[in-house]
């Protein structure tokens, strides 16, 4: 459903928000990479677009940076209270998981899985 289009930048806003033409991409994805420091190719890459729609997404940013940034931080905003609101809900429902009795037979697969799980706590700074 398309509620306003910016047809000389390939930029259209629908219910998601300003997305790319003929994608489900939404400018918010972009940023999250360009915020990363991940270079223009690897974007149009990661999302499988064409150059022109990478093209139009970074000029549609650089030309309405304070616009596009504003609605980015509402995005995050969401975002976060969408995860805090299913992380409480699903607290006590982990929390029950995690004292379930494991299946007997598969020790060694906990075994392997705890070792990993190690090796990628060292792994962070």
């Amino acid at each position: 459903m398309t509620l306003a289009s910016n047809a000389q930048t390939g930029i259209i806003r629908t219910e998601r928000g300003l997305t790319i033409a003929g994608t489900r991409i939404t400018i918010y994805d972009v940023m999250d990479f360009l915020k990363a420091q991940y270079p223009p190719k690897l974007i149009r890459d990661k999302f499988n677009l064409t150059d022109e729609q990478i093209n139009a997404a970074l000029s549609y940013i650089k030309a309405n940076s304070t616009q596009v940034e504003a609605e980015y931080q509402e995005v995050l905003q969401t975002r976060e209270e969408i995860r805090q609101y299913w992380e409480e809900r699903n607290r006590e429902h982990f929390a029950c998981i995690a004292t379930m009795p494991r299946k007997p037979g598969q020790e060694t697969l906990w075994a392997k899985l705890e070792e990993q799980k190690a090796k990628h706590a060292s792994d962070k700074p």
